[in-house]
């Protein structure tokens, strides 16, 4: 039998078989959740979903929250979840287990999650203001000027005035 081995997903894939090992569903991937986690999922999902308008979507082996740009996601691990959640600053606190830049202007930051009672402040606070970050972070920033074109102008102004 002629066929192949999903780089990715390492299945056996027969030869003319369609196959998307990267297609995924938000159930997939909470489907073997103990009921504690489960809690916390629904708990956590929920107060996300409750900032207002964005997109919640399966991608891989994660869960996609966005607006215009990914705010954070949610890896579903056996024992725990864990968030990845971007924002302007990078945060000390006992929760967060890895801080880092993803960009010039973003930091990620690593969490666990284990039980419902976890998903409240300031977990929830960092989603919201990961929320509110991103749509500010996908607006078009004014440039600022170069240090030399400022130095430039000043001193054409300085030659006129002698």
């Amino acid at each position: 039998m002629a066929g192949r081995v999903c780089f990715h997903c390492k299945q056996w894939i027969e030869q003319g078989e369609q196959h998307d090992c990267w297609t995924t569903t938000e159930a997939a991937l909470t489907r073997d959740f103990t009921e504690d986690l489960r809690d916390a999922w629904e708990r956590l999902r929920e107060t996300a979903a409750s900032f207002g308008d964005q997109r919640i979507y399966a991608s891989h082996h994660s869960i996609m929250f966005s607006r215009k740009s990914c705010y954070f996601f949610v890896r579903p691990k056996k024992k725990y979840l864990e968030l990845c959640v971007f924002l302007g600053h990078a945060l000390k606190a006992p929760h967060v287990r890895r801080v880092d830049h993803s960009s010039k202007t973003k930091f990620y930051h690593i969490l666990r999650v284990h039980h419902r009672d976890e998903v409240e402040a300031p977990i929830t606070d960092w989603l919201r203001e990961a929320y509110e970050f991103s749509d500010a972070a996908a607006k078009p920033q004014p440039r600022a000027k170069k240090a030399r074109t400022v130095a430039k102008k000043k001193r054409r102004r300085q030659n006129r005035s002698r």
